[in-house]
C-alpha cells in the first residue's frame, strides 16, 4: 500500500510471491551458515545439490569438524573458491572446541570464526536467531543501489559504507528474518543484474533508479582491467588405469586439493619423469583449454605419459597413484575433474 515504509512493503511481498522451498529456510544457526558460505560468489540453483549432498554426510557441526579436510574438500569439489571450503572445516573445528558444538548467537563472536564477515554473522544472526541486524551480499547490494540511487561500484569502499548505512537505516523492528530473505529473494528473482522486472517490485515506485530509467547504471559495473593469462602444463602420469596426483600446498590456488603435477613448460614435465623414475614409453599431448579465475585465466596443456611400472619415487610423501575412477570422488578442482573425465571417455572409446 501506498505510504508503508520499504521494509513493510518487502515483507508483505515475501510472504506471497518470496522463496519458501529453499532447504535451509527457517533452519537452525549450521544450515543458514552452510548455505550462506556456499551461496557466497554461487546461484543457489548450482549450492542446492551440494548443501543437500553435505548435509547428508555432515548433518550438524560436530560431524563436520570430525570429518577430514580431504572428506570436505572432496564435497566442496566444483563449488570453486576452495579456500571457502577449508575455511567452513576450521569454522567447524571452532565451534566445536570454543563453544561446545553450538553455533554462538552473538554477532561478534561469529565473525571471529573463519570465513565469516560482516554480511554472513549478521545473516546467520538474522535468519537463525531472528535478531536485528542488516545484511549486504552481492544481491542487497543491487537492490540497495537501484532503490536508494547510490551512484558507483560497490566494491568502492565509500559505496560500500554508503549502502551499509542504507541497509541499517531500512531495518525494520520485527520480522526481520522475512525482511532479509525478501532482501535476497528481490535481488535474485526481480532486481537482477539484467533483464530486471521493475513492474512486479514492490518499491519500484519509490525506486530512485527506475523513477529516473536509470536501472542499467546501478549498480556501477567493476572498473575493467586487462586480465592476464598463464601457462601451465598438466602431468598426466598413467600407468594402467592409475594416474598420479599430489598435494597442492595448503594455500594458494586449488590450496589443499588433489591436482595433477604442474610445470611451467613440457620440458620440465619430462625431466620430473627422468628424475622419479616414471618411464615414458608414450607421451603426447592433449588439446588445450583455459580456466578462469577472478584474477587471471589459466592456459591449461595437458601432457600424457604412459609408464610401464609405478616407480617408488613417485610414491613419496605429497603424491599418490590412485585409479582414474577414485581420483574422481577425491578432493580436486575443476580443470582436473574435466582432464579425468575426457581421459576416461577417450580410454573407453579407444583413443
Amino acid at each position: 500500500m501506498a505510504g508503508d515504509s520499504f521494509a513493510v512493503r518487502l515483507i508483505r511481498w515475501q510472504r506471497q510471491h518470496g522463496r519458501h522451498d529453499l532447504p535451509w529456510q527457517g533452519a537452525d544457526a549450521y544450515r543458514v551458515w552452510l548455505s550462506e558460505v556456499m551461496l557466497q560468489q554461487t546461484q543457489v540453483t548450482t549450492v542446492v545439490p551440494y548443501f543437500l549432498r553435505f548435509i547428508e554426510r555432515f548433518p550438524d557441526v560436530v560431524a563436520l569438524a570430525a570429518a577430514t579436510e580431504d572428506e570436505v574438500l572432496a564435497l566442496w569439489s566444483g563449488l570453486g573458491y576452495y579456500s571457502r571450503g577449508r575455511n567452513l572445516h576450521r569454522a567447524a573445528q571452532k565451534v566445536v572446541s570454543q563453544f561446545g558444538g553450538v553455533f554462538p548467537e552473538h554477532f561478534e563472536q561469529l565473525q571471529e570464526l573463519p570465513g565469516i564477515g560482516r554480511s554472513t554473522a549478521a545473516a546467520i544472526c538474522a535468519l537463525a536467531f531472528h535478531q536485528r541486524r542488516a545484511i549486504l551480499d552481492g544481491n542487497v547490494k543491487r537492490v540497495l543501489a537501484r532503490h536508494g540511487g547510490v551512484a558507483g561500484w560497490p566494491g568502492d569502499g565509500r559505496v560500500e559504507a554508503e549502502l551499509w548505512k542504507l541497509a541499517e537505516a531500512r531495518l525494520p523492528a520485527s520480522d526481520v528474518a522475512i525482511y532479509t530473505q525478501a532482501l535476497m529473494d528481490m535481488g535474485a528473482t526481480l532486481c537482477r543484474r539484467s533483464k530486471p522486472r521493475c513492474q512486479e517490485c514492490p518499491v519500484h515506485t519509490d525506486c530512485a533508479a527506475y523513477q529516473a530509467d536509470r536501472v542499467a547504471e546501478f549498480p556501477a559495473a567493476r572498473p575493467k582491467k586487462v586480465v592476464p593469462e598463464r601457462q601451465a602444463v598438466f602431468l598426466l602420469a598413467m600407468h594402467g588405469n592409475d594416474i598420479l596426483l599430489e598435494k597442492r600446498p595448503p594455500s594458494g590456488i586449488w590450496g589443499g586439493l588433489w591436482s595433477l603435477p604442474q610445470f611451467d613448460t613440457a620440458e620440465e614435465a619430462r625431466a620430473y619423469c627422468t628424475r622419479t623414475g616414471i618411464e615414458t614409453n608414450e607421451c603426447r599431448e592433449l588439446p588445450g583449454f583455459v580456466h578462469t579465475f577472478s584474477h587471471f585465466k589459466l592456459s591449461i596443456h595437458p601432457l600424457l605419459v604412459s609408464s610401464q611400472r609405478i616407480p617408488t619415487q613417485a610414491a613419496e610423501a605429497g603424491t599418490v597413484w590412485l585409479e582414474v575412477s577414485d581420483a574422481l570422488q577425491a578432493a580436486i578442482s575443476t580443470p582436473v575433474r574435466q582432464l579425468l573425465l575426457t581421459l576416461n571417455a577417450g580410454r573407453a572409446t579407444g583413443i
